[in-house]
Protein backbone atom coordinates (compact mmCIF):
# COMPACT_ATOMS: atom_id res chain seq x y z
CA UNK A 1 0.00 0.00 0.00
CA UNK A 2 1.94 3.41 -0.73
CA UNK A 3 2.12 6.11 1.77
CA UNK A 4 -0.07 8.40 0.35
CA UNK A 5 -2.89 5.68 0.45
CA UNK A 6 -1.88 5.98 4.20
CA UNK A 7 -2.29 8.99 4.56
CA UNK A 8 -5.65 10.34 3.23
CA UNK A 9 -7.63 8.76 5.77
CA UNK A 10 -6.42 9.85 8.82
CA UNK A 11 -5.63 13.58 7.28
CA UNK A 12 -9.50 13.34 6.16
CA UNK A 13 -10.93 12.41 9.35
CA UNK A 14 -8.72 14.90 11.37
CA UNK A 15 -9.93 17.74 9.33
CA UNK A 16 -13.90 16.67 9.59
CA UNK A 17 -12.98 16.25 13.79
CA UNK A 18 -11.45 19.85 13.79
CA UNK A 19 -14.48 21.16 11.61
CA UNK A 20 -16.63 19.51 13.93
CA UNK A 21 -14.88 21.47 16.83
CA UNK A 22 -14.86 24.59 15.20
CA UNK A 23 -18.87 23.95 14.58
CA UNK A 24 -19.73 23.47 18.17
CA UNK A 25 -17.33 26.54 19.53
CA UNK A 26 -18.93 28.85 16.85
CA UNK A 27 -22.31 28.00 17.05
CA UNK A 28 -23.44 27.18 20.83
CA UNK A 29 -23.00 29.03 24.33
CA UNK A 30 -19.99 27.96 25.88
CA UNK A 31 -21.07 26.24 29.47
CA UNK A 32 -19.32 24.11 32.38
CA UNK A 33 -20.39 20.83 30.31
CA UNK A 34 -19.13 22.14 26.59
CA UNK A 35 -15.56 23.08 28.41
CA UNK A 36 -15.49 19.45 29.69
CA UNK A 37 -16.44 18.02 25.89
CA UNK A 38 -14.26 20.65 23.88
CA UNK A 39 -11.00 19.37 25.86
CA UNK A 40 -12.27 16.02 25.48
CA UNK A 41 -12.99 16.74 21.19
CA UNK A 42 -9.46 18.29 21.08
CA UNK A 43 -7.69 15.23 22.72
CA UNK A 44 -9.74 13.04 20.12
CA UNK A 45 -8.07 15.29 17.11
CA UNK A 46 -5.18 14.07 18.62
CA UNK A 47 -4.49 10.73 17.12
CA UNK A 48 -5.44 11.05 13.24
CA UNK A 49 -3.05 14.33 13.16
CA UNK A 50 -0.31 12.14 15.00
CA UNK A 51 -1.58 9.23 12.71
CA UNK A 52 -0.86 10.71 9.61
CA UNK A 53 1.60 13.24 10.46
CA UNK A 54 3.58 9.87 10.90
CA UNK A 55 3.59 8.95 7.58
CA UNK A 56 4.05 12.51 5.84
CA UNK A 57 8.39 12.19 6.93
CA UNK A 58 10.30 9.72 6.44
CA UNK A 59 12.86 10.61 9.67
CA UNK A 60 12.56 8.28 11.98
CA UNK A 61 13.11 11.04 14.57
CA UNK A 62 10.39 12.72 13.55
CA UNK A 63 8.04 9.66 12.89
CA UNK A 64 8.67 8.51 16.30
CA UNK A 65 7.57 11.85 18.01
CA UNK A 66 4.76 11.92 16.27
CA UNK A 67 3.55 7.89 17.10
CA UNK A 68 4.68 9.23 20.65
CA UNK A 69 1.64 12.45 20.73
CA UNK A 70 -1.14 9.58 19.00
CA UNK A 71 -0.20 7.30 21.19
CA UNK A 72 -0.09 9.75 24.55
CA UNK A 73 -3.61 11.36 23.14
CA UNK A 74 -5.19 8.05 23.52
CA UNK A 75 -4.07 7.39 26.36
CA UNK A 76 -5.50 10.37 27.84
CA UNK A 77 -8.96 9.35 25.75
CA UNK A 78 -10.22 6.72 28.25
CA UNK A 79 -10.07 9.24 30.97
CA UNK A 80 -11.64 11.93 28.86
CA UNK A 81 -14.66 9.35 28.14
CA UNK A 82 -14.61 8.73 31.58
CA UNK A 83 -14.86 12.32 33.05
CA UNK A 84 -17.34 13.89 30.44
CA UNK A 85 -19.80 10.89 31.07
CA UNK A 86 -19.63 12.07 34.76
CA UNK A 87 -20.61 15.84 33.53
CA UNK A 88 -22.63 14.03 31.41
CA UNK A 89 -24.91 12.40 34.00
CA UNK A 90 -24.57 15.28 36.72
CA UNK A 91 -22.08 12.92 38.58
CA UNK A 92 -19.41 15.51 38.38
CA UNK A 93 -20.48 16.70 41.85
CA UNK A 94 -19.54 14.40 43.51
CA UNK A 95 -16.29 14.15 41.84
CA UNK A 96 -13.31 15.02 44.25
CA UNK A 97 -9.75 15.90 43.69
CA UNK A 98 -8.18 12.39 44.79
CA UNK A 99 -10.89 11.02 42.98
CA UNK A 100 -10.34 11.99 39.87
CA UNK A 101 -6.33 12.27 40.45
CA UNK A 102 -6.81 8.18 41.07
CA UNK A 103 -9.10 8.17 37.47
CA UNK A 104 -6.43 9.39 35.98
CA UNK A 105 -3.09 7.32 37.22
CA UNK A 106 -3.66 4.62 35.22
CA UNK A 107 -3.69 7.04 32.17
CA UNK A 108 -0.69 8.99 33.10
CA UNK A 109 1.42 5.70 33.78
CA UNK A 110 0.52 4.55 30.26
CA UNK A 111 1.53 7.89 29.15
CA UNK A 112 4.63 7.89 30.96
CA UNK A 113 5.67 4.51 29.05
CA UNK A 114 4.81 5.90 25.83
CA UNK A 115 6.89 9.24 25.97
CA UNK A 116 10.09 7.69 27.60
CA UNK A 117 9.68 4.21 26.08
CA UNK A 118 12.37 2.54 28.02
CA UNK A 119 14.60 0.12 26.14
CA UNK A 120 11.60 -0.19 23.43
CA UNK A 121 9.15 -1.89 25.96
CA UNK A 122 6.15 0.63 24.31
CA UNK A 123 7.27 -0.10 20.85
CA UNK A 124 10.06 -0.52 18.88
CA UNK A 125 10.99 0.37 14.41
CA UNK A 126 10.89 -2.63 12.26
CA UNK A 127 13.32 -1.86 9.51
CA UNK A 128 14.37 1.25 11.15
CA UNK A 129 11.14 3.00 10.16
CA UNK A 130 8.54 3.89 12.23
CA UNK A 131 5.77 3.48 9.81
CA UNK A 132 5.82 -0.19 10.37
CA UNK A 133 6.37 -1.13 14.36
CA UNK A 134 6.37 -4.11 16.88
CA UNK A 135 4.52 -3.53 20.21
CA UNK A 136 5.79 -4.38 23.22
CA UNK A 137 4.32 -5.07 26.86
CA UNK A 138 3.60 -1.62 27.55
CA UNK A 139 1.30 -1.21 24.34
CA UNK A 140 -0.63 -4.13 25.75
CA UNK A 141 -0.82 -1.92 29.14
CA UNK A 142 -2.20 0.90 27.60
CA UNK A 143 -4.67 -1.35 25.26
CA UNK A 144 -6.56 -2.94 28.67
CA UNK A 145 -6.43 0.19 30.90
CA UNK A 146 -8.04 2.12 27.79
CA UNK A 147 -10.52 -0.82 27.63
CA UNK A 148 -11.19 -0.77 31.18
CA UNK A 149 -11.84 3.27 31.02
CA UNK A 150 -14.41 2.38 28.60
CA UNK A 151 -16.12 -0.45 30.36
CA UNK A 152 -16.69 1.73 33.22
CA UNK A 153 -18.02 4.46 31.44
CA UNK A 154 -20.51 2.12 30.07
CA UNK A 155 -21.46 0.64 33.24
CA UNK A 156 -22.24 4.28 34.34
CA UNK A 157 -24.02 4.97 31.31
CA UNK A 158 -26.12 2.51 32.00
CA UNK A 159 -27.14 2.99 35.22
CA UNK A 160 -27.92 6.49 34.60
CA UNK A 161 -30.37 5.16 31.85
CA UNK A 162 -32.10 3.38 34.55
CA UNK A 163 -32.58 5.93 36.49
CA UNK A 164 -33.78 8.58 34.60
CA UNK A 165 -37.47 9.60 33.97
CA UNK A 166 -37.19 12.32 30.87
CA UNK A 167 -37.72 10.73 27.55
CA UNK A 168 -35.15 13.68 26.25
CA UNK A 169 -32.48 12.60 28.48
CA UNK A 170 -32.80 9.28 27.79
CA UNK A 171 -32.17 9.68 24.30
CA UNK A 172 -29.32 12.14 25.06
CA UNK A 173 -27.60 9.11 26.81
CA UNK A 174 -28.54 6.26 24.32
CA UNK A 175 -27.01 8.40 21.56
CA UNK A 176 -23.87 8.62 23.89
CA UNK A 177 -23.60 5.00 24.67
CA UNK A 178 -24.27 4.40 20.92
CA UNK A 179 -21.12 6.90 20.61
CA UNK A 180 -18.96 4.80 23.17
CA UNK A 181 -20.01 1.29 21.71
CA UNK A 182 -18.64 2.50 18.31
CA UNK A 183 -15.35 4.09 19.22
CA UNK A 184 -15.04 0.49 21.43
CA UNK A 185 -16.07 -1.25 17.98
CA UNK A 186 -13.54 0.27 15.80
CA UNK A 187 -10.81 0.38 17.78
CA UNK A 188 -10.84 -3.43 18.45
CA UNK A 189 -11.44 -3.79 14.74
CA UNK A 190 -8.24 -1.75 14.60
CA UNK A 191 -6.27 -3.68 17.05
CA UNK A 192 -7.45 -7.10 15.01
CA UNK A 193 -6.29 -6.60 11.98
CA UNK A 194 -3.35 -3.68 12.23
CA UNK A 195 -1.66 -5.21 14.77
CA UNK A 196 -2.53 -8.80 15.70
CA UNK A 197 -3.24 -10.12 12.31
CA UNK A 198 -0.84 -7.84 10.58
CA UNK A 199 1.37 -10.28 9.28
CA UNK A 200 -1.59 -12.31 7.33
CA UNK A 201 -3.98 -9.33 5.98
CA UNK A 202 -2.92 -5.69 4.98
CA UNK A 203 -3.04 -2.74 6.52
CA UNK A 204 -6.59 -0.57 7.04
CA UNK A 205 -5.49 2.82 7.67
CA UNK A 206 -7.65 5.06 9.80
CA UNK A 207 -10.30 2.58 11.48
CA UNK A 208 -9.43 4.16 15.01
CA UNK A 209 -9.72 7.42 13.47
CA UNK A 210 -12.69 6.75 11.80
CA UNK A 211 -14.60 5.41 15.39
CA UNK A 212 -13.27 8.46 17.07
CA UNK A 213 -15.21 10.52 14.24
CA UNK A 214 -18.57 8.58 14.44
CA UNK A 215 -18.22 8.52 18.00
CA UNK A 216 -17.61 12.30 17.81
CA UNK A 217 -20.99 12.76 15.72
CA UNK A 218 -23.35 11.16 17.74
CA UNK A 219 -22.47 13.67 20.23
CA UNK A 220 -22.60 16.50 18.03
CA UNK A 221 -25.98 15.32 17.12
CA UNK A 222 -27.08 14.79 20.54
CA UNK A 223 -26.32 18.49 20.69
CA UNK A 224 -28.60 19.66 17.81
CA UNK A 225 -31.33 17.19 18.18
CA UNK A 226 -32.10 17.19 21.52
CA UNK A 227 -30.38 20.64 22.99
CA UNK A 228 -28.00 18.42 25.19
CA UNK A 229 -26.52 22.13 26.66
CA UNK A 230 -28.33 24.67 25.26
CA UNK A 231 -31.67 24.83 27.05
CA UNK A 232 -30.50 27.07 29.92
CA UNK A 233 -29.31 30.00 27.19
CA UNK A 234 -32.34 28.93 25.11
CA UNK A 235 -34.36 29.79 28.08
CA UNK A 236 -32.56 32.76 29.16
CA UNK A 237 -33.16 34.61 25.99
CA UNK A 238 -36.62 33.60 25.57
CA UNK A 239 -37.58 35.06 29.32
CA UNK A 240 -35.14 38.32 28.58
CA UNK A 241 -37.10 39.12 25.18
CA UNK A 242 -40.66 37.85 26.59
CA UNK A 243 -40.32 39.91 30.61
CA UNK A 244 -42.74 43.16 30.90
CA UNK A 245 -39.76 44.62 32.56
CA UNK A 246 -37.59 46.61 30.31
CA UNK A 247 -34.29 45.88 30.61
CA UNK A 248 -30.68 47.18 29.15
CA UNK A 249 -27.46 45.89 29.49
CA UNK A 250 -24.79 48.56 28.91
CA UNK A 251 -21.11 48.00 29.37
CA UNK A 252 -18.14 49.34 31.34
CA UNK A 253 -18.74 52.73 29.02
CA UNK A 254 -22.36 52.82 28.92
CA UNK A 255 -22.39 51.54 25.20
CA UNK A 256 -25.72 48.91 24.90
CA UNK A 257 -25.20 45.87 24.47
CA UNK A 258 -28.90 44.52 24.70
CA UNK A 259 -32.21 46.04 25.09
CA UNK A 260 -35.61 43.75 25.34
CA UNK A 261 -38.92 45.10 24.27
CA UNK A 262 -40.03 45.72 27.34
CA UNK A 263 -37.43 48.82 27.38
CA UNK A 264 -39.38 50.50 24.55
CA UNK A 265 -42.21 52.10 26.80
CA UNK A 266 -39.69 54.08 28.66
CA UNK A 267 -37.10 54.95 26.30
CA UNK A 268 -35.73 54.91 22.81
CA UNK A 269 -32.69 53.16 22.71
CA UNK A 270 -30.78 50.38 19.94
CA UNK A 271 -27.92 48.17 20.50
CA UNK A 272 -24.58 50.47 19.97
CA UNK A 273 -25.95 53.63 20.86
CA UNK A 274 -24.57 55.32 24.52
CA UNK A 275 -27.17 55.29 27.22
CA UNK A 276 -26.88 58.77 29.09
CA UNK A 277 -28.45 57.73 32.40
CA UNK A 278 -27.90 61.73 33.12
CA UNK A 279 -29.40 63.20 29.97
CA UNK A 280 -32.45 60.70 30.42
CA UNK A 281 -32.93 61.43 34.22
CA UNK A 282 -32.55 65.42 33.85
CA UNK A 283 -35.70 66.44 32.07
CA UNK A 284 -37.60 64.38 34.56
CA UNK A 285 -39.33 64.58 38.20
CA UNK A 286 -38.05 61.73 40.68
CA UNK A 287 -38.91 60.57 43.81
CA UNK A 288 -35.15 60.71 45.36
CA UNK A 289 -32.35 63.07 44.99
CA UNK A 290 -31.25 62.77 41.24
CA UNK A 291 -28.01 64.37 42.05
CA UNK A 292 -27.65 62.10 44.46
CA UNK A 293 -28.22 59.01 42.41
CA UNK A 294 -26.06 60.17 39.48
CA UNK A 295 -23.17 60.49 41.59
CA UNK A 296 -23.27 57.34 42.81
CA UNK A 297 -23.43 55.91 39.50
CA UNK A 298 -20.09 57.36 38.16
CA UNK A 299 -18.65 57.00 41.40
CA UNK A 300 -19.57 53.94 43.21
CA UNK A 301 -20.22 51.57 39.86
CA UNK A 302 -19.88 48.11 42.02
CA UNK A 303 -22.85 49.46 44.37
CA UNK A 304 -26.45 48.78 43.33
CA UNK A 305 -28.93 51.17 42.91
CA UNK A 306 -32.84 51.74 42.99
CA UNK A 307 -34.58 55.04 42.39
CA UNK A 308 -38.66 56.01 41.38
CA UNK A 309 -39.46 58.36 38.62
CA UNK A 310 -41.97 60.09 36.92
CA UNK A 311 -43.29 59.99 33.64
CA UNK A 312 -45.79 62.28 32.22
CA UNK A 313 -46.77 60.92 28.75
CA UNK A 314 -49.62 62.37 29.49
CA UNK A 315 -50.71 60.39 32.61
CA UNK A 316 -48.64 60.09 35.46
CA UNK A 317 -46.63 56.84 35.57
CA UNK A 318 -44.45 55.49 38.08
CA UNK A 319 -41.22 54.06 37.63
CA UNK A 320 -38.45 52.56 39.41
CA UNK A 321 -35.43 52.08 37.99
CA UNK A 322 -32.89 49.35 39.20
CA UNK A 323 -28.85 49.33 38.05
CA UNK A 324 -26.80 45.72 39.39
CA UNK A 325 -23.16 45.71 38.27
CA UNK A 326 -21.76 43.11 36.16
CA UNK A 327 -18.54 42.09 37.96
CA UNK A 328 -15.35 40.19 36.37
CA UNK A 329 -13.71 37.85 38.78
CA UNK A 330 -11.43 40.17 39.61
CA UNK A 331 -14.48 42.55 40.80
CA UNK A 332 -13.73 44.96 38.09
CA UNK A 333 -16.90 46.36 36.35
CA UNK A 334 -17.16 45.17 32.98
CA UNK A 335 -21.17 46.52 32.75
CA UNK A 336 -24.43 47.29 33.90
CA UNK A 337 -28.15 45.72 34.13
CA UNK A 338 -30.61 48.46 34.22
CA UNK A 339 -34.20 47.61 34.59
CA UNK A 340 -37.34 49.69 34.85
CA UNK A 341 -40.08 48.68 36.00
CA UNK A 342 -43.92 50.13 35.77
CA UNK A 343 -44.71 50.46 39.67
CA UNK A 344 -48.30 53.26 38.96
CA UNK A 345 -51.00 50.20 39.98
CA UNK A 346 -48.69 49.57 42.84
CA UNK A 347 -47.91 53.03 43.94
CA UNK A 348 -51.85 53.35 44.19
CA UNK A 349 -52.56 50.57 45.86
CA UNK A 350 -49.64 51.92 48.91
CA UNK A 351 -51.30 55.19 48.73
CA UNK A 352 -54.81 53.77 49.32
CA UNK A 353 -53.31 51.17 51.69
CA UNK A 354 -51.42 54.15 53.65
CA UNK A 355 -54.64 55.74 53.96
CA UNK A 356 -56.26 53.03 55.44
CA UNK A 357 -53.46 52.58 58.00
CA UNK A 358 -53.96 55.61 59.53
CA UNK A 359 -57.72 55.15 60.00
CA UNK A 360 -56.71 51.68 61.01
CA UNK A 361 -53.83 52.72 63.38
CA UNK A 362 -54.85 53.18 66.97
CA UNK A 363 -57.24 49.80 66.32
CA UNK A 364 -53.90 47.80 65.60
CA UNK A 365 -51.75 48.90 68.50
CA UNK A 366 -54.07 47.17 70.62
CA UNK A 367 -54.44 44.12 68.26
CA UNK A 368 -50.07 44.05 67.84
CA UNK A 369 -50.05 44.11 71.80
CA UNK A 370 -52.61 41.09 71.91
CA UNK A 371 -50.74 39.24 69.19
CA UNK A 372 -47.22 40.04 70.62
CA UNK A 373 -48.82 38.42 73.88
CA UNK A 374 -49.53 35.04 71.94
CA UNK A 375 -46.78 34.87 70.26
CA UNK A 376 -45.05 34.81 73.71
CA UNK A 377 -46.94 32.27 74.88
CA UNK A 378 -46.79 30.22 71.60
CA UNK A 379 -43.48 30.57 71.74
CA UNK A 380 -43.27 29.11 75.02
CA UNK A 381 -45.74 26.09 74.36
CA UNK A 382 -43.50 25.18 71.23
CA UNK A 383 -40.57 25.10 73.58
CA UNK A 384 -42.47 23.21 76.04
CA UNK A 385 -43.27 20.54 73.47
CA UNK A 386 -40.13 19.97 72.45
CA UNK A 387 -38.03 20.58 75.66
CA UNK A 388 -37.52 18.76 78.73
CA UNK A 389 -38.48 20.79 81.42
CA UNK A 390 -35.51 19.66 84.00
CA UNK A 391 -32.66 20.26 81.39
CA UNK A 392 -33.62 22.57 78.83
CA UNK A 393 -32.54 19.32 76.63
CA UNK A 394 -34.89 18.46 73.84
CA UNK A 395 -36.92 15.48 74.58
CA UNK A 396 -36.82 12.25 72.45
CA UNK A 397 -39.87 12.90 70.69
CA UNK A 398 -38.30 16.19 69.12
CA UNK A 399 -34.80 14.03 68.48
CA UNK A 400 -36.68 11.45 66.66
CA UNK A 401 -38.60 13.93 64.48
CA UNK A 402 -35.04 16.33 63.63
CA UNK A 403 -32.87 12.64 62.79
CA UNK A 404 -35.56 11.42 60.36
CA UNK A 405 -35.02 14.10 58.34
CA UNK A 406 -31.59 14.65 59.01
CA UNK A 407 -30.61 10.89 58.08
CA UNK A 408 -32.13 11.41 54.89
CA UNK A 409 -29.87 14.48 53.88
CA UNK A 410 -26.93 12.84 55.23
CA UNK A 411 -28.09 9.77 52.89
CA UNK A 412 -28.30 12.28 50.07
CA UNK A 413 -25.36 14.46 49.86
CA UNK A 414 -23.07 11.39 51.81
CA UNK A 415 -22.27 13.47 55.14
CA UNK A 416 -20.88 11.24 57.79
CA UNK A 417 -22.66 11.38 61.37
CA UNK A 418 -22.13 9.80 64.51
CA UNK A 419 -25.00 9.36 67.79
CA UNK A 420 -23.34 9.38 71.46
CA UNK A 421 -26.11 7.46 74.40
CA UNK A 422 -24.68 7.52 77.58
CA UNK A 423 -25.84 7.49 81.04
CA UNK A 424 -25.20 8.33 84.56
CA UNK A 425 -23.27 5.22 86.23
CA UNK A 426 -25.20 4.26 89.44
CA UNK A 427 -27.95 6.88 89.14
CA UNK A 428 -30.43 4.94 91.58
CA UNK A 429 -27.72 4.71 94.07
CA UNK A 430 -27.33 8.70 94.00
CA UNK A 431 -31.25 8.58 94.22
CA UNK A 432 -31.56 6.15 97.20
CA UNK A 433 -28.09 7.59 99.03
CA UNK A 434 -28.92 11.80 98.44
CA UNK A 435 -32.53 12.08 97.53
CA UNK A 436 -34.55 13.01 94.20
CA UNK A 437 -33.28 16.97 94.41
CA UNK A 438 -30.03 16.06 94.67
CA UNK A 439 -30.36 13.65 91.56
CA UNK A 440 -32.27 16.47 89.71
CA UNK A 441 -29.01 18.18 90.14
CA UNK A 442 -27.11 15.28 88.96
CA UNK A 443 -28.96 15.38 85.86
CA UNK A 444 -28.95 19.07 85.19
CA UNK A 445 -25.15 19.76 85.82
CA UNK A 446 -24.38 16.35 83.82
CA UNK A 447 -26.52 18.15 80.83
CA UNK A 448 -25.30 21.39 81.11
CA UNK A 449 -21.32 20.30 81.60
CA UNK A 450 -22.04 18.05 77.89
CA UNK A 451 -23.80 21.22 76.31
CA UNK A 452 -20.63 23.18 77.47
CA UNK A 453 -18.73 20.71 74.95
CA UNK A 454 -20.44 20.44 71.85
CA UNK A 455 -20.89 22.41 68.59
CA UNK A 456 -24.24 25.16 67.89
CA UNK A 457 -24.83 22.36 65.36
CA UNK A 458 -24.99 19.34 67.94
CA UNK A 459 -28.28 18.06 69.12
CA UNK A 460 -28.18 17.23 72.81
CA UNK A 461 -31.44 15.21 73.97
CA UNK A 462 -32.82 13.41 77.50
CA UNK A 463 -33.77 10.31 76.11
CA UNK A 464 -35.33 9.23 79.54
CA UNK A 465 -34.69 9.05 82.96
CA UNK A 466 -30.84 9.43 83.50
CA UNK A 467 -30.27 8.28 79.65
CA UNK A 468 -29.14 11.30 77.33
CA UNK A 469 -28.56 11.04 73.97
CA UNK A 470 -26.46 13.05 71.21
CA UNK A 471 -26.66 13.60 67.65
CA UNK A 472 -23.31 15.40 65.89
CA UNK A 473 -23.60 16.26 62.17
CA UNK A 474 -20.59 16.26 59.64
CA UNK A 475 -18.63 14.13 62.36
CA UNK A 476 -16.62 10.94 61.25
CA UNK A 477 -15.26 8.04 64.07
CA UNK A 478 -11.96 9.40 64.75
CA UNK A 479 -13.80 13.41 65.80
CA UNK A 480 -16.55 11.32 67.94
CA UNK A 481 -14.02 9.13 69.37
CA UNK A 482 -12.25 12.46 70.51
CA UNK A 483 -15.13 14.66 71.93
CA UNK A 484 -16.40 11.34 73.63
CA UNK A 485 -13.38 11.41 75.29
CA UNK A 486 -13.49 14.99 76.49
CA UNK A 487 -17.10 14.40 77.37
CA UNK A 488 -16.01 11.96 80.06
CA UNK A 489 -13.36 13.94 81.16
CA UNK A 490 -15.33 17.02 82.18
CA UNK A 491 -18.30 14.87 83.86
CA UNK A 492 -15.18 13.41 85.87
CA UNK A 493 -14.48 16.88 87.21
CA UNK A 494 -18.26 18.37 87.53
CA UNK A 495 -18.72 18.02 90.96
CA UNK A 496 -22.47 18.47 92.82
CA UNK A 497 -23.39 19.65 96.30
CA UNK A 498 -25.16 17.50 98.73
CA UNK A 499 -24.67 19.16 101.95
CA UNK A 500 -21.39 18.79 103.39
CA UNK A 501 -20.55 16.38 100.76
CA UNK A 502 -20.03 16.93 96.78
CA UNK A 503 -21.04 14.58 94.85
CA UNK A 504 -18.96 13.04 91.48
CA UNK A 505 -20.36 11.10 88.97
CA UNK A 506 -18.85 9.42 85.63
CA UNK A 507 -21.12 8.24 82.41
CA UNK A 508 -21.00 5.04 80.11
CA UNK A 509 -20.98 5.72 76.65
CA UNK A 510 -22.01 4.09 73.14
CA UNK A 511 -21.03 5.68 70.37
CA UNK A 512 -22.47 4.69 66.49
CA UNK A 513 -20.60 6.23 63.62
CA UNK A 514 -21.77 6.62 59.95
CA UNK A 515 -19.49 6.96 56.83
CA UNK A 516 -21.71 8.68 54.44
CA UNK A 517 -20.24 7.12 51.40
CA UNK A 518 -21.78 3.85 52.55
CA UNK A 519 -25.14 4.85 53.76
CA UNK A 520 -28.06 3.27 51.98
CA UNK A 521 -31.50 2.36 53.84
CA UNK A 522 -35.43 2.73 52.80
CA UNK A 523 -37.10 3.29 55.94
CA UNK A 524 -35.60 6.25 58.09
CA UNK A 525 -37.49 5.11 60.59
CA UNK A 526 -36.51 1.37 60.44
CA UNK A 527 -33.16 2.69 60.03
CA UNK A 528 -32.46 5.12 63.00
CA UNK A 529 -34.52 2.05 65.39
CA UNK A 530 -30.97 -0.13 64.04
CA UNK A 531 -28.53 2.96 64.75
CA UNK A 532 -30.01 2.81 68.34
CA UNK A 533 -30.30 -0.54 68.91
CA UNK A 534 -26.33 -0.46 67.97
CA UNK A 535 -25.82 2.67 70.31
CA UNK A 536 -27.59 1.05 73.32
CA UNK A 537 -25.88 -2.23 72.95
CA UNK A 538 -22.62 -0.34 72.91
CA UNK A 539 -23.54 1.66 76.00
CA UNK A 540 -24.30 -2.04 77.94
CA UNK A 541 -20.84 -2.99 76.58
CA UNK A 542 -19.49 0.15 78.40
CA UNK A 543 -21.35 -0.72 81.70
CA UNK A 544 -20.50 -4.47 81.88
CA UNK A 545 -16.52 -3.74 80.87
CA UNK A 546 -16.73 -1.80 84.43
CA UNK A 547 -18.20 2.12 83.37
CA UNK A 548 -16.96 5.48 82.98
CA UNK A 549 -15.92 4.64 79.30
CA UNK A 550 -16.74 4.95 76.13
CA UNK A 551 -17.44 1.79 73.67
CA UNK A 552 -17.66 2.91 69.85
CA UNK A 553 -20.63 0.39 68.08
CA UNK A 554 -19.38 -1.84 64.97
Amino acid sequence: MTALALVWPDMLLFACLLLLFFGVLAFNRISHTHKVYLVFHFVMMIWPFGQFMTSTTGYPGFQLGFVKLSFTALSLLGPGWLFFVLFLTGRAVSLKPYKAFLYLLPSLVCAAGVIFNPRGVFLSPVGGSYLHREYGPLFWLLVVAEYVYFIIALLIMFNALKTVNSMNKRKQLAIAVIGIFVLTGFSVLDLLINVLLAPWLPVIPGLTSLGIFLSDCCFVFAIYRFGMFDILSVAQRDILSHMAMGIIVVDEEDKVLEVNRGASPFLRTAQGEIFDLGKFLSALQTQEETNEFLYKYRHNPQERMQTEIKLQDPSVRHVTIQISPVLDDRKTLIGRVIAFHDVTELRKLVDEMNRKNEALHERNLELIKIQEELFRVNQKLEQMAITDSLTGCYNRRYLMQQLEHEVLLNMRYRIPFSVFLFDIDHFKQINDRYGHLVGDEVIRGTAETVRGKLRRTDILARYGGEEFTVYLPHTNREQAMLLAERILHAIQQNAVEAGDENVNVTISMGVVSEDGDDLKFEDPKEFLREVFARADAALYQAKNGGRNRVVVAH
